[in-house]
């Protein structure tokens, strides 16, 4: 097996975005820092409600999907389509935007701590015009697996075969393969885990720091810092001095030219204006 390595590292920075929600952008930050199929990656994470409260109200999307995953807080997710979502400390919710969506996510506190993960992931050409979706994933539908070393994954998208057992996430039959895990580990733990070898792959530690293998020859990667992996068909994670947390994210790409104007990711340039003529003409959903 080929072990993947640590091959270029990207730090988030920060930014801020719907109603002046601040957040750490590492993916994205622009259109040079991709990993087809995904677009962007947001970390948002404050006890200061100023900070959120003014939270992601209605904006419109086209020809790409929105992954927010929760870790604390609580937020409500509301479309044209009228679907509602109650998305809490540990949920999760998938849609996709298609030929268009409009949507906001709220704020429903006042105080506390709102913490969490946006994800961009790109569509196919075929798909872009396709009907828009949603699905609301509560926590308890998350699958769970205990490590042996004390560590902990959560399987929040695609399936995943770890300590010999085969677990399906909530999320399935994405046309880009998305494996979307939530890793924690113990000081010194360890996470080796087999991946596609036609995936593109990369690793988001917001808790601690990671090695990135071949372990004892690998190379650390900081919190909040996206670590894009080499090809290989394995990856091998541990922990350093401290406790870790990351995200592991693994798709098909795409290989596909993209051109993005705001909330709007498509093919060409005319498809951009269609786009752009849609949503002024109340024609874009």
């Amino acid at each position: 097996m080929n072990t993947r390595t640590l091959q270029q590292i990207i730090p988030s920075i920060t930014t801020s975005d719907g109603g002046g929600v601040k957040l750490r952008r590492s993916l994205g930050q622009n259109q040079a820092l991709r990993v087809d199929p995904f677009l962007m990656l947001d970390e948002f994470s404050s006890t200061d409600a100023d900070d959120y409260i003014a939270g992601f109200p209605d904006h419109p999307h086209r020809g790409f999907e929105t992954v927010t995953y929760m870790l604390d807080g609580h937020m409500l997710h509301q479309d044209h389509l009228g679907n509602q979502g109650d998305l809490k400390s540990g949920g999760a919710q998938w849609m996709t935007a298609g030929r268009g969506i409009i949507h906001s996510e709220m704020p429903q506190q006042e105080s506390g701590r709102m913490r969490g993960f946006q994800l961009w992931v790109n569509l196919p050409a075929k798909e872009k015009m396709k009907p828009a979706s949603y699905q609301d994933v509560q926590p308890e539908e998350i699958p769970r697996v205990n490590l042996p070393d004390g560590g902990q994954v959560k399987i929040i998208a695609g399936i995943a075969e770890i300590d010999g057992q085969t677990i399906a996430g909530p999320i399935q039959g994405i046309s880009t393969e998305v494996l979307f895990l939530d890793v924690r580990l113990p000081v010194g733990g360890r996470f080796d885990h087999s991946v596609d070898a036609m995936h593109n792959v990369f690793v988001y530690p917001y808790e601690g720091q990671v090695e990135m293998g071949p372990i004892g020859n690998g190379r650390s990667l900081a919190s909040q810092n996206a670590g894009v992996l080499s090809p290989g068909d394995r990856i091998e994670i541990q922990a350093g001095e401290q406790a870790a947390a990351f995200l592991l994210l693994s798709g098909r790409p795409l290989g596909e030219p993209i051109v993005q104007y705001g909330p709007f990711v498509m093919n060409t340039r005319e498809e951009i204006e269609q786009a752009m003529t849609d949503y002024r003409n109340g024609q874009l959903v």
